[in-house]
């Protein structure tokens, strides 16, 4: 009896290995699928915090949730905004300051210090991507210049001890003035007179897997060198064949001024033998506003560049001379930083205010979901900045009273109650009576307190009509992201299937062994 149950049971031990196997098979896949996805090119915003009315950190992360901003950058380690990040699976790149590289750069115990407090202490709750060591320090403060690879060696040899170092990468984001000769890119090189630090910088992030980090501003490019350098170019626009820039020396032809400043640092490293380093852009843009001086400096310009930005990183087609590779690219940036007085142009980077109302529209229908609570035609109507007390409440009750509105989710008790203010409140009912009215200009003024937005002001459980109304819209996706997250889905449900079948024989196998 018992030799013909081992005989059936025969088969399926030559199947144990087969099932292994599969289980080795399906995680390697998951985790080759989730490098790819790392590895996508995206667009990320820097956060500036010289705001007068800075979100909070929680009301910050669901902001960056609901406009799909899956990367940032801070130019320190906000611990709040940090614990704020957990489990958002948004990405974020954690700035030094210049101010702290000599105390890092001197002593191992202050790096490694620096590396538990901010790091350690949140990883991987927070998804902390990469460091950023400093910002522009061999123009902005040359006298770091010695310390800085120090600074960055000790921090990289504490990520080490914490078995951080594979999965949080680190470098120093430099200015595009460390690239000499820019035009035609491949003739570019950097600075001479920085070599002795460039070039054993390079070595580590060439050693490390580490991106060259770079603030390339096409803005720029154009102020100083207007007549030169059309303005179609710096921002993305179409061209003719007669107005692309040709490179004498490759006879590459280039389209738009940020692709060859990219070039221009792949060809410096080139210079020194190095190839295997990838351009990352931590900082481009162009400011909506700005004094006499800076006529450029206009909405239209700022909403031309930034969406025809996005679009560029997002179509994937590379460089003239990498097009292979795609920059990744963080906008600067998310908020108009206020406290900022001079020059004018220096407040006026941001797509959104503080108060995350949008500085103008954004075009990216098409690029993805990113940002896409932008760039719907959802509108909304709320009250407006700076409003008196007085004049809001007089709007308030004309709104729930004779305009009809439906107030009744700002009762005691109600989901839009809380915050118990009259701008909530009354955004909500100003709100309510614009969708009911068709959302027209003129219904949306309520005697000058109130602007439309784009931004939805829904928040918690609080759900604002014109959001009740966008429930069954669909969502703006690029064909490839929507590829992608379907590929994903069967991917991870035939693993699970997977997983379950050979749970579900493994089963069959005991039960025969031991009936």
């Amino acid at each position: 009896m018992f030799m013909a149950d081992f005989k059936s049971f025969i088969p399926l031990i030559f199947l144990l290995p087969l099932f292994i196997t599969g289980f080795q098979a399906a995680e390697e896949i998951a985790e080759l699928k989730k490098q790819e996805e790392d590895s996508q090119p995206f667009v990320g915003l820097n956060i500036g915090t010289e705001v007068s009315d800075l979100l909070s950190p929680k009301d910050l992360v669901s902001f960056l949730q609901l406009q799909k901003i899956t990367h940032i950058r801070l130019y320190d380690a906000n611990l709040d905004i940090l614990r704020a990040l957990a489990h958002s699976k948004i990405r974020v790149i954690v700035g030094v300051p210049n101010n702290q590289l000599l105390a890092i750069g001197s002593s191992n115990t202050t790096a490694a210090t620096w590396i538990e407090r901010n790091v350690v202490d949140f990883y991987p709750e927070t998804l902390i991507s990469a460091i950023s060591v400093g910002d522009e320090v061999l123009t902005s403060v040359p006298s770091s210049a010695p310390i800085l690879l120090p600074a960055i060696e000790s921090l990289y040899n504490a990520l080490v001890a914490s078995n951080l170092h594979t999965l949080i990468k680190i470098s120093t984001p430099h200015a595009a003035s460390i690239v000499l000769d820019p035009f035609p890119p491949s003739q570019a090189f950097f600075n001479q007179t920085l070599t002795p630090i460039i070039i054993p910088l390079l070595q580590f992030l060439s050693r490390t897997g580490s991106p060259l980090m770079m603030n390339l501003y096409p803005y720029y490019v154009f102020m100083q060198n207007k007549g030169a350098v059309p303005l179609e170019n710096s921002l993305f626009k179409p061209l003719t064949p007669s107005k692309e820039m040709v490179d004498p020396n490759t006879l590459l032809h280039y389209t738009n001024v940020l692709d060859a400043m990219v070039d221009a640092a792949y060809f410096s490293m080139k210079n020194l033998n190095i190839t295997d380093v990838v351009v990352l852009v931590t900082e481009s843009g162009w400011p909506s506003r700005g004094d006499s001086k800076e006529p450029f400096a206009t909405v239209d310009n700022a909403d031309t560049f930034n969406s025809n930005l996005i679009k560029h990183v997002y179509d994937r087609t590379g460089t003239p001379f990498h097009p292979e590779i795609t920059s990744s690219v963080y906008i600067y940036e998310l908020f108009n930083e206020d406290l900022i007085t001079t020059p004018l142009s220096e407040a006026n980077w941001g797509l959104f205010y503080g108060n995350s109302t949008p500085v103008y529209l954004l075009h990216v229908s098409g690029s993805g979901s990113f940002l896409a609570k932008d760039t719907t035609n959802q509108t909304y109507c709320v009250v407006m900045d700076g409003v008196d007390s007085k004049s809001l409440q007089a709007a308030l009750d004309w709104a729930c009273g004779p305009g009809r509105s439906n107030c009744s989710e700002i009762q005691p008790g109600e989901n839009c109650y809380q915050p118990n203010n009259v701008k909530n409140h009354a955004s909500y009912a100003f709100d309510s009576y614009y969708q009911e009215a068709g959302r027209t200009v003129w219904s949306c003024d309520f005697k000058g307190v109130a602007m439309i937005t784009t931004t939805d002001p829904s928040h918690g459980n609080c759900i604002f009509p014109g959001s009740k109304k966008e429930v069954n819209d669909t969502k703006i996706e690029s064909p490839s992201s929507n590829t992608t997250s379907e590929a994903q889905s069967r991917l991870t449900g035939n693993i699970h299937g997977f997983k379950a079948f050979m749970i579900l024989l493994l089963s069959l196998v005991a039960t025969n062994w031991f009936s």
